[in-house]
Order: structure tokens, then sequence, then C-alpha cells
């Protein structure tokens, strides 16, 4: 357990920022999930919509370092490939 102030603050900044995290992560997660359901469903223009929208999403997930670049740069490839191949 913390026993000094600063550590006190960082215990409660820490736990601020995993609960943000795990929202905007759940968000990202749900965009690409409608980006799936869309695609699976084969529209081609809910699949190109939702795939306008997933596509930030992954993007600030990366800058923020909740995911790896190359990881949302991989997950980009393969769900415009999925896209396009509708």
């Amino acid at each position: 357990m913390a026993n000094s102030a600063q550590a006190k603050k960082r215990a409660r900044q820490a736990e601020n920022n995993r609960q943000l995290n795990a929202s905007q992560r759940s968000a990202m997660r749900t965009s690409v999930k409608k980006l799936q359901a869309a695609i699976a469903g084969g529209d081609k223009e809910a699949a190109t919509a939702a795939y306008q929208d997933a596509v930030p999403h992954l993007d600030k997930m990366a800058r923020k370092g909740i995911i790896h670049k190359n990881a949302a740069a991989r997950s980009k490839s393969r769900l415009n490939n999925a896209v396009r191949a509708l």
C-alpha cells in the first residue's frame, strides 16, 4: 500500500487512467465489431461507413499507446481488405 502522499496520488492517477483507457479500448472494440458485423452481413455501404468510423478509433488508441502502432496498422489493413472484398 502507498505510504507517502506522492505514492497515494500516483495510485489515484493510475486508477483514473486505467478506467479511461478501458473505456476507450471498449469503444474501439465496439466500432470494430460493428464493422465485422457489416462485413458478415455483406452490405458494402454499411461496411464502408463502419470502416470510416473504426479507423479513427484504432489510430487514437495507437497514438495513446493503448495498442501498438503495428497492431493498429495490421487491423486496419485486414479490415480494409475485407471491406474491399465485398
